[in-house]
């Protein structure tokens, strides 16, 4: 058991897209990255995904509509919805999901990082 400071794992990366694990609890994962530029349409088919906001400014794009968050804000992707998250400047993100969640979902792309490692 050791306290996660988010700061000091935030410094430890400086990639965007590519999620790091830095905790688990009852099969969720708790992952942290920074975020910028345009990701991919993408939905996953059996798992919701949360996203809270550390820092920063997060578009979600949907089919119909966008949701916009800003620090310490939360926003859960409910199961097989589709969806693309925009970061027009960097942004810091916790992310919990389960750990069966697969990255870009059944879309496979060079942004894909299904090996997340732990820090």
């Amino acid at each position: 058991m050791e306290k996660v400071n988010l700061e000091e794992k935030f410094k430890m990366f400086h990639d965007h897209w590519h999620p790091r694990i830095v905790g688990e609890l009852n099969g969720q994962l708790v992952k942290l990255a920074k975020l910028k530029g345009e990701f991919i349409w993408h939905s996953h088919k059996d798992e919701d995904e949360m996203f809270m906001i550390i820092k920063g400014k997060l578009k979600i794009e949907f089919r119909d509509k966008m949701v916009e968050l800003s620090e310490n804000e939360l926003f859960i992707v409910p199961r097989g919805v589709e969806h693309k998250p925009i970061a027009e400047e960097e942004v810091h993100v916790m992310l919990f999901e389960p750990a069966s969640t697969k990255h870009t979902g059944e879309e496979e792309h060079e942004l894909t990082q299904n090996q997340q490692e732990r820090i």
